[in-house]
């Protein structure tokens, strides 16, 4: 008997990435690996590609694209739906599932002349409420893992073919994706591969079905050269085409030709690796060593199915920060749809673009790769929502002061905002601005990741592992680890309390008992909000006012203490360019250093961060003279080249004394768009000199 090689590849990056990046990963991977399947006709395969890689890679490199085009066609190429900008489909809205399903499609059909009949569900994360807007949108079936069918008690052996799950009266068709083809390709010799195919084909096997990310031929370490210098791709197809066991396959093809193997119901779950990355790190741990346990028991394959983990969603429970922003994009969605009727159709069309773009995967959790710890894929995320609320601002304005508890995290909120600026403050007693954004920059100044404790920090201070070479084919990004960068302990301690701007401390104490001021919420004009806040600290008396005019906030502290005292805060400034080299400190004409520096003055009213990355500046201004100290935030996270250090944010600090008596200071943080060229042109004269 023949079996079928149903095989997928799925190409992706995420919104945000660095132009670098998506040209390194074209050189890399998607152009070589393009040129080398073209040369084989005979070899069918599906492929699926983000909608916002597509556009880039048509722009960018159409000769790529054409080779693409003529695959599809001669029949060679069945080109997979998604999500347009790879959303994960359970956690946004049903009506924004319909649209970014149809906007890919509608893109598919321009770019290529049909609509796809198969979809790629971001990360596999299946949950059953995803089946009617597929349905609906014409996908007829979707790829997940084998992992997901063994968890209902199927079994290996029945994993053959397609299977059909509905909901609600609608009817969708399911493959499960091999597991041992994952960790085979391309990483064994492609001679093993092709035997182990054949062996399946000797067992009566019909299908043989893989679907994963193409990355992994090229861009995953060691695959460049293992694929492409070394012709694992070439060997593999070549070995393909002349086994008289194996055949290649669409999966359109092999769907149309076959019937369904049953009705199957999958439960809420991804891939087994996800499922225990979106653990808290203490069940994490527990569950590594479980299976650990089973491994050397040798009963893992068997338990596996009910080895469960968490579902994905978790990571919005487990991480604060990628909450907020999930629940900022659902507010806005919600907000986008009751004015969508109201809108002509070429400005509804970009606010929704901003809005997909929003609902990208990649910042919202965190695995294998750096997800939300990378601070420029959040960054793409907060620009799309900036973007998208400026826009509904425009069409449909909002008060200057709303209240509402924006991440259901039991505290409400109170948004103060100006067409220029919007500060937003948790009400949890510490008055901290949570959210700064700059509409004409579409950047969010408070957007940190604290510190989060995380299963795999007790490995950075492991020995090193050694890895097989080439002969014996490469590891797996799973299998492999190293540290990039020095940690110590005190790297990895996590922090209970977000990080926000304006965090207050009275003799080294945190001020957390902050409530407001209830007749004191005014509006001056149309351009200002303010909000007074009052803290009682023992025997001192704290007063808070926040407002915004235009493109600044503005904090006015007045504190009353019975004797000398000390006060600070705390801002966690999310500065573009991070400790790149684009990003600078200026004061009095003088360049102090870069953000990834320590920086400290004993006396100042006024402090510049520059980032030439971000084309704007910010500017803190004190009402008399203040002690500054600023330095670099870091965070510890995994990624595929290893463990790393990556800054969040600069931490400044400002401290003052303060005399017995009532006592006042102002303090202004003021967004500019553009370069003041003057400014650093006399900073780097004062250097030189």
């Amino acid at each position: 008997m023949t079996l079928s090689l149903l095989f997928g590849v799925h190409a992706h990056q995420p919104a945000g990435n660095f132009p670098e990046v998506f040209e390194g990963a074209h050189a890399r991977c998607y152009k070589p690996f393009l040129e080398i399947v073209h040369k084989y006709p005979a070899f069918r395969f599906s492929v699926h590609f983000s909608g916002p890689l597509l556009d880039y890679l048509f722009d960018r490199h159409p000769a790529d694209m054409h080779l693409l085009e003529e695959m599809v066609e001669r029949g060679q190429v069945e080109m997979f739906g998604a999500g347009d900008t790879e959303p994960v489909l359970a956690s946004i809205p049903a009506r924004d599932r319909r649209g970014q399903l149809e906007r890919l499609s509608r893109k598919l059909e321009w770019r290529f002349g049909q609509r796809p009949h198969g979809a790629w569900l971001t990360e596999r994360v299946w949950e059953t409420t995803v089946v009617p807007a597929l349905a609906q949108s014409g996908i007829e079936y979707v790829t997940v893992d084998d992992y997901h069918f063994l968890c209902t008690g199927k079994s290996a052996e029945e994993l053959d073919g397609f299977f059909t799950t509905e909901e609600d009266g609608e009817r969708l068709d399911l493959f499960p994706i091999s597991e041992q083809l994952r960790y085979r390709f391309p990483f064994s010799p492609a001679s093993e591969a092709v035997a182990y195919l054949e062996k399946l084909a000797d067992e009566g096997g019909v299908s043989a079905i893989y679907f994963d990310d193409i990355e992994k031929f090229g861009i995953w370490p060691e695959t460049y050269a293992w694929v492409y210098e070394k012709r694992w791709l070439r060997q593999f197809i070549e070995g393909v085409l002349a086994s008289k066991k194996v055949k290649t396959e669409t999966f359109h093809e092999f769907h149309t030709r076959h019937r369904t193997r049953g009705i199957v119901y999958l439960p809420t779950t991804s891939y087994i690796e996800m499922n225990e990355w979106t653990l808290p790190a203490p069940a994490a741990a527990e569950f590594a060593a479980l299976v650990k346990r089973e491994k050397n028991d040798g009963t893992y394959e068997r338990h596996k199915p009910f080895v469960r983990g968490g579902i994905w969603k978790s990571f919005l429970s487990r991480y604060p920060e990628a909450n907020w922003m999930h629940k900022r994009m659902c507010s806005l969605s919600r907000r986008f749809e009751s004015v969508r009727e109201k809108l002509a159709d070429d400005q509804c069309e970009a606010l929704e673009t901003h809005l997909f773009m929003a609902q990208a995967n990649d910042a919202y959790w965190h695995g294998l790769f750096g997800g939300v710890y990378l601070p420029h894929l959040r960054r793409g995320i907060y620009k799309s929502l900036v973007t998208l609320e400026a826009g509904l601002d425009h069409h449909a304005p909002r008060q200057p002061i709303e209240v509402y508890d924006i991440d259901y995290d039991g505290s409400d909120e109170l948004l103060m905002h100006t067409s220029r600026i919007q500060a937003i403050v948790k009400l949890d007693g510490r008055a901290a601005v949570c959210e700064l954004d700059a509409y004409e920059l579409g950047h969010n100044f408070a957007d940190t990741l604290r510190r989060h404790s995380e299963h795999y920090h007790a490995r950075a201070f492991e020995k090193p592992m050694k890895h097989a070479d080439g002969g014996d084919g490469i590891a797996s990004a799973h299998d492999r680890f190293h540290t990039k960068h020095q940690i110590s302990p005190k790297d990895v301690v996590p922090h209970k309390d977000g990080r926000a701007l304006f965090v207050d401390f009275l003799a080294a104490v945190p001020v957390a008992s902050y409530e407001p001021s209830a007749v004191d919420v005014i509006r001056r004009d149309d351009a200002e909000a303010s909000q007074l806040f009052v803290a009682q600290q023992g025997a001192v008396t704290v007063q808070k006012r926040l407002s915004v005019r235009e493109g600044r906030l503005r904090v006015d502290y007045r504190i009353e203490s019975p004797a000398p005292t000390d006060f600070q805060t705390t801002l966690d400034v999310a500065m573009p360019c991070c400790d790149g080299y684009a990003g600078r400190f200026v004061h009095e004409r003088r360049i102090l250093g870069g953000f990834g520096q320590v920086v400290s003055l004993a006396c100042s009213e006024r402090i510049t961060l520059d980032d030439r990355y971000m084309n704007g500046s910010v500017i803190v201004a004190t009402s008399h003279p203040v002690a500054v100290d600023a330095e670099p935030y870091y965070t510890v996270s995994q990624s595929e080249d290893g463990l790393e250090k990556i800054m969040q944010s600069v931490t400044l600090t400002l401290s003052w004394p303060v005399t017995a008596g009532s006592h006042d200071t102002s303090i202004t943080f003021e967004v500019r768009g553009g370069l003041d060229e003057k400014l650093l042109e006399d900073a780097a004269s004062e250097a030189l000199a």
